[in-house]
C-alpha cells in the first residue's frame, strides 16, 4: 500500500507542477505585450523555475519507477527460480488462455 500512496503523492505533485508551468506560461503570453524590463524578468525566472521544478519530479518519478519495476523483475525471477514447474504451469495456463481469446475473434 505505502507503494501506491507514494505514487500517487509524486503523480499529484507532478500535476502540481505542470498546472503552475501551464499558469505561469499563459501569465507570460497574457502579459508579454505590456511588460517590459524587470517584470518580464521576473516572469521569465518564475518560469524557469517551475519547469526545473517539473524536470526535477519528472526525473524522481522515472527513478522511482526503475527501481519498483526493478524489484517486480528480482521478485519474478526468485519466484521462477524457487518454483519453475509452478512457472511453467501458469505459462501454459496464460498462453492457453490468449489462445482461446484470440481464437474468439
Amino acid at each position: 500500500m505505502p507503494r501506491k500512496t507514494a505514487a500517487s503523492s509524486q503523480q499529484d505533485s507532478l500535476l502540481e507542477e505542470f498546472q503552475a508551468l501551464v499558469n505561469d506560461t499563459e501569465k507570460l503570453l497574457q502579459h508579454s505585450a505590456s511588460l517590459a524590463g524587470e517584470q518580464a524578468d521576473s516572469l521569465r525566472e518564475d518560469i524557469r523555475g517551475s519547469l526545473s521544478r517539473a524536470r526535477d519530479t519528472l526525473q524522481q518519478a522515472e527513478s522511482s519507477l526503475r527501481e519498483q519495476g526493478k524489484i517486480a523483475v528480482d521478485a519474478t525471477e526468485d519466484y521462477v527460480h524457487k518454483h519453475p514447474w509452478q512457472a511453467l504451469g501458469l505459462s501454459a495456463a496464460i498462453g492457453m488462455l490468449v489462445g482461446l481469446l484470440l481464437s474468439r475473434r
